[in-house]
Order: C-alpha cells, then sequence, then structure tokens
C-alpha cells in the first residue's frame, strides 16, 4: 500500500462510513473494506481506475469532482477523505465546504510548497521543482493550487474550518523531530482531518 494511503488508514475508524474523492484505483477502500470493515464508495473519473476498483470489489461513482457533491445529502458520511487531490481540484475552498457538509470529519493530504528542497530548487536553479513529492514538470503538472501548510492553514481560519488533528512528514512519509519544530519548512506532505466549526 502507498504510504500516504496507510497513513491515512490508520486515522479511520472501524465501521465508518467513508467517501473517498479521487480514488483511484480503490486501493485504500479495499483496505479499509476489509480491514476496518468501512461501509465505504469512492468517486472517480478515469476509466481504467473505475475498471480496477469494481474487479477490487469497491463501489465506484464515476464522477469529476469539479461538478461538486451536491448529489449527496448532508452528513451522508462518518469521514470523506481526499488524498493527495486537493490541489487538482479547481476551487479547494468550496470542496473542503462540501466535504464538511456530507461529511463528519474529513481527512486531506498534499505535498507542500515550501518544503526546503523545492525551496532551494528554486534558488539553485529557478525553475520549478521537479522532485520525488512534485513529481510533474510546471506544463504537465494536474497541480493547480500548489500551496504551504501555512496557506492551507489560513483556508481554514478564514472559512471557520476546524483542525482537529495535523501532522507533517518528509519526502518518505516518516516523522522527524525537525518537522514538528518547523513543519512548513522540512515537512513534504500534510495529513489534516478536519471538523465542522466547534459550536
Amino acid at each position: 500500500m502507498r504510504p500516504d494511503l496507510k497513513i491515512t488508514a490508520e486515522l479511520i475508524k472501524p465501521g465508518a462510513r467513508v467517501l473517498d474523492l479521487g480514488c483511484g484505483d480503490g486501493e485504500l477502500l479495499e483496505h479499509l473494506q476489509s480491514h476496518k470493515g468501512v461501509n465505504g464508495y469512492g468517486l472517480e473519473i478515469n476509466p481504467e481506475n473505475i475498471t480496477n476498483c469494481i474487479n477490487k470489489g469497491v463501489n465506484v461513482i464515476e464522477q469529476d469532482l469539479d461538478s461538486g457533491l451536491e448529489n449527496f445529502a448532508d452528513s451522508s458520511f462518518d469521514m470523506v477523505i481526499m488524498t493527495e487531490t486537493l490541489q487538482a481540484v479547481k476551487a479547494p475552498d468550496r470542496m473542503l465546504r462540501e466535504m464538511l457538509r456530507i461529511g463528519e470529519q474529513c481527512i486531506v493530504t498534499f505535498p507542500n510548497f515550501a518544503y526546503w528542497r523545492c525551496r532551494l530548487h528554486l534558488a539553485m536553479r529557478g525553475r520549478m521543482p521537479v522532485s520525488r513529492h512534485l513529481p510533474h514538470n510546471w506544463y504537465d503538472t494536474p497541480n493547480i493550487h500548489l500551496c504551504t501548510f501555512k496557506d492551507f492553514e489560513q483556508l481554514c481560519d478564514d472559512n471557520h474550518f476546524n483542525i482537529v488533528e495535523r501532522f507533517m512528514v518528509d519526502a518518505s512519509h516518516n516523522t522527524r523531530p525537525l518537522i514538528n519544530r518547523f513543519p512548513n519548512f522540512f515537512g513534504a506532505f500534510a495529513f489534516y482531518r478536519l471538523g465542522r466549526e466547534p459550536s
């Protein structure tokens, strides 16, 4: 299992109702169904990935995330997941609001554009970085809204999203003491668990 999906799976309670946005080939949902007994659904637009989901016994709906989530009722799920996809949607703020409308909580993961290797690459080469954690060239990347951890937390503050839990990892998805102390500089990927604004 992909390291980021393994970390995400650990944040899901057994038996939860889960929606995975941009579920890919269904790897995470297959694991959650077999190991945690979740009632899960995935949204995916790639036909090959949809076929892979069906072959794995994963419930999948063909849907473009940018078209919105209006087809789901309020509080339909315990957890809505989006792993390394938020930066590729047209309106991340609207997507987060919708995730928290249909789910009690949501988990969002994304790469950090303020990671020290990105900063060094820009400073030394004067070009957009291409690395293991940002593996695309500027002209063929699916990422249209690159952000930093600080950017994301400002978005959460502006929209009154409650950050229930957060942690950052390096490019190999390991935690390090320096990441805890200087997350926006040494963290390559973020994992945020969000809830609705406290009443």
